[in-house]
């Protein structure tokens, strides 16, 4: 009992205590959007109430495994997300274009999003060996295949953005890890090249079309700049403090398309004012410090790189969400964590959560540095 008490001493808890935050703004907005509907329906508010149930308790239960053992089933755990995202593109369902999801009656789950967590758990086992001298191209080769596979299924669903958070968790890790001589310049080309390879033989109409619509943002205001222009409408009449929660007229009156997950940064911009938003933005860069310092004050390679691709994973979808909002990146369909009505998404945040929290109870009590 009393080893239990001191594990749970040992939590994080300032960043336990963001992450709360985040999670209670996005069900008080969740709620306000279902309620201003004209028939009442909390099923989605219900669906994100049980992942944030199963979230929390993923967070209690993980501080007592010892993240070592990780590191001999990081394989199969990389097999298995494999594994879900080849099932998934022959029995998934297709949702809005995409066939990325399992459904079970009026359930539904996105397996890319336990997919970026086992990939964070095989690149920081397999980069680990290579932490302490630079990585040679072989092995670098090896880490890019391993992501390449995932990201190629998902990029068959189609899934740009998750695939694109794959990719940038891997790129990160080996930069942290430490590149071969003129291995900047040979990513800096390979993006290049790769960028071009997927604007011709990759990417869907309707993707290109975004990308469009944010060069030219008001070249289609009614159709592919329909969504960009009415997220910046809702972010612009927020004024300083924001209409209340609820009371968003976007939202509201459904002018907003897909407010309750894309667009979730647009109904806080609307409902709670530039001041509120701000306040958002803070609870979310204290999340991504505290992770920081949890990587810090851990002297093994293996959870380092582990916290490394999680914090580039999670800081990747604020800024993409963040972005597309206002109207500074194409719309890519990556919820914001925490907040956005993703409940596949919103248990993949909280197992990063709980992974760090893992690392944090066994490496001291340094909650507050």
């Amino acid at each position: 009992m009393r080893r239990g008490w001191e594990t749970y001493f040992r939590f994080d808890w300032p960043l336990l205590l963001a992450v709360s935050i985040l999670t209670v703004i996005g069900l008080l907005a969740i709620y306000g959007i279902n309620i201003s509907l004209q028939i009442e329906d909390f099923f989605q508010f219900k669906k994100q109430l049980v992942a944030v149930f199963i979230g929390f308790l993923l967070v209690g239960a993980m501080v007592f495994v010892d993240y070592r053992q990780l590191r001999s089933w990081a394989l199969p755990i990389y097999v298995l997300g494999a594994l879900m995202l080849t099932t998934v593109l022959f029995f998934g369902h297709s949702i809005r274009g995409a066939k990325a999801w399992f459904v079970l009656g009026n359930l539904s789950f996105q397996p890319v999003e336990l997919a970026k967590i086992s990939l964070a758990i095989f690149l920081a086992f397999y980069l680990s060996q290579y932490a302490h001298k630079r990585i040679g191209w072989l092995p670098l080769a090896g880490s890019a295949l391993a992501t390449g596979l995932y990201a190629g299924l998902v990029m068959l669903q189609p899934d740009l953005g998750s695939a694109l958070v794959m990719m940038v968790m891997w790129l990160v890790a080996v930069i942290f890890v430490g590149l071969p001589r003129r291995g900047a310049w040979l990513l800096a080309a390979s993006a290049i090249i790769g960028g071009l390879v997927m604007w011709t033989l990759v990417l869907q109409p309707y993707q290109k079309a975004r990308v469009t619509s944010f060069i030219f943002p008001t070249s289609d205001l009614r159709d592919t700049g329909y969504n960009v222009a009415q997220a910046r409408i809702a972010i612009g009449s927020g004024g300083w403090l924001g209409k209340g929660i609820a009371e968003g007229s976007q939202s509201r009156l459904q002018f907003l398309p897909e407010a309750s997950t894309d667009f979730m940064f647009s109904v806080l911009g609307e409902e709670l004012g530039l001041i509120g938003v701000l306040i958002v933005l803070g609870v979310y860069g204290t999340m991504l410090y505290r992770l920081v310092k949890i990587a810090e004050r851990s002297e093994e390679a293996f959870p380092q790189i582990l916290l490394v691709c999680l914090l580039a994973c999670l800081t990747f979808h604020c800024v993409i969400n963040v972005g597309m909002n206002l109207g500074l990146l194409p719309v890519t369909g990556i919820p914001l964590p925490f907040i956005s009505a993703a409940p596949s998404s919103m248990i993949g945040s909280f197992l990063a959560i709980a992974l760090a929290q893992a690392v944090a109870v066994r490496h001291g009590s340094a909650s507050f540095r």
